[in-house]
């Protein structure tokens, strides 16, 4: 992304971003708010003074606020959509509060009832933010409704006039998927083009989804677009993530190359009641329900899935690998596997009324005499089964869902 530096300079008089006719506020004030009106990375820098207005008087749950050194950051929703941010300091500690109102959020701040929506007051932390994967000083990101306004107060030492770096994201709320919207980025009329489209895995028509581009110099970024055109500069490995509401989730590792087209149709399947879907490259350690190291990024994206899909319900299933009848020991491990699943989606913020578990001990395996370790791993796994909330059948359909690479 576009780093966006604002520079504060500083006078007798101050520089200030909100200037009325009768005072002038400064980024210390939420009159004074720094106003962030698009995606980007920002340089920001503490004052190193107070606001000339206290507000732990008005709230008893900011008695721990410092109040000697604030930094105030403002946004609007331009359309429903969720708020992500980081920011971060070198040295010291950073405080949050995130204020939301519709109406004039200073004032109702300064009366004590505007609703806070997120609060970090610990003094141990450097990073503070909001994001799905939540952590000390990261908490839960924030749903806005078109026109809504959100002001966060960042707070550190007296007299601290050091700098922040601020990632700011809003993710906007797809209402119509069924549609197309294409997305131009290309800045090379004879360069070659790299295209990526959406398509539904039934009718092969455009559907709309955010399509987010990663480990790449060229163009990383985000994108909500049923076709994307790019041109490539040069050769690169990236990673592709698709979110598409009431789809499943299909993401891509892709070579490109600045030499010649290339095209990447993704078909996505529609969630649909009573589909089972293979939750591919989650592994476990062998006998135990302990998830391998490398599994933990499809625990992020099923994470994402449930996130993105609130009405939808789901059941985990638990399955090993193990020779013979099913043992009590297998069928407690399969269990266990499956509320191991059940206990990460829980601690990164999804709904547990939304969530059931079952195991299967040996019962169903997908190789009935593995002859090879990774007919093996197959075995060992976890599926997912849909309950509710999905796309009614028609008609028997034989389509897993797969959620693959």
């Amino acid at each position: 992304m576009r780093v966006v530096q604002l520079f504060i300079f500083l006078s007798l008089t101050g520089f200030f971003f909100a200037q009325p006719k009768d005072k002038a506020y400064g980024i210390n004030d939420c009159k004074g708010a720094i106003s962030i009106f698009k995606n980007g990375n920002y340089d920001l820098q503490f004052l190193g003074k107070p606001s000339t207005k206290s507000i732990v008087s008005k709230y008893s749950s900011l008695d721990e606020l410092s109040e000697s050194n604030q930094l105030w950051v403002s946004f609007v929703a331009s359309n429903s959509g969720l708020v992500y941010f980081k920011a971060s300091k070198k040295q010291g500690y950073l405080q949050m509060v995130v204020f939301k109102q519709e109406k004039d959020i200073c004032e109702e701040i300064n009366r004590g009832i505007a609703e806070i929506e997120r609060l970090h007051l610990g003094k141990t932390e450097r990073v503070v933010g909001l994001d799905d994967d939540m952590k000390k000083g990261i908490l839960y990101p924030i749903k806005l409704q078109k026109g809504e306004k959100i002001v966060v107060l960042f707070t550190t030492t007296k007299a601290d006039r050091s700098h922040i770096s601020l990632s700011w994201f809003f993710k906007t709320e797809i209402t119509n998927v069924h549609t197309s919207k294409v997305i131009d980025k290309r800045t090379d009329d004879f360069a070659p083009t790299f295209s990526i489209s959406l398509r539904d895995k039934k009718t092969n028509k455009p559907i709309v989804g955010t399509i987010l581009i990663k480990d790449s110099k060229t163009f990383d970024g985000y994108y909500t677009a049923s076709d994307l055109l790019l041109n490539v500069e040069r050769r690169s490995k990236i990673i592709i993530e698709t979110e598409v509401p009431n789809y499943h989730l299909k993401d891509t590792i892709l070579n490109v190359s600045p030499f010649d087209n290339q095209e990447l149709i993704l078909k996505l399947s529609e969630v649909e009641d009573g589909q089972q879907v293979v939750l591919e490259d989650i592994e476990f350690v062998p006998g135990t329900s302990e998830v391998t190291e490398k599994s933990y990024p499809k625990l992020k994206r099923l994470k994402d899935f449930m996130l993105l899909n609130s009405n939808i319900s789901i059941e985990i299933q638990g399955h090993v690998y193990a020779p013979g009848k099913n043992s009590m020991l297998g069928q407690r491990i399969s269990e266990a596997r499956a509320k191991r699943v059940k206990k990460y989606l829980i601690d990164h913020g999804v709904d547990k009324n939304r969530i059931r578990t079952k195991g299967f001990g040996n019962t169903k395996p997908i190789y009935e005499k593995p002859r090879f370790s990774y007919e093996e791993q197959a075995n060992r796994r976890v599926e997912i089964l849909i309950l509710g909330g999905g796309k009614k059948k028609d008609m028997p359909n034989s389509d897993s869902g797969q959620i693959k690479n």
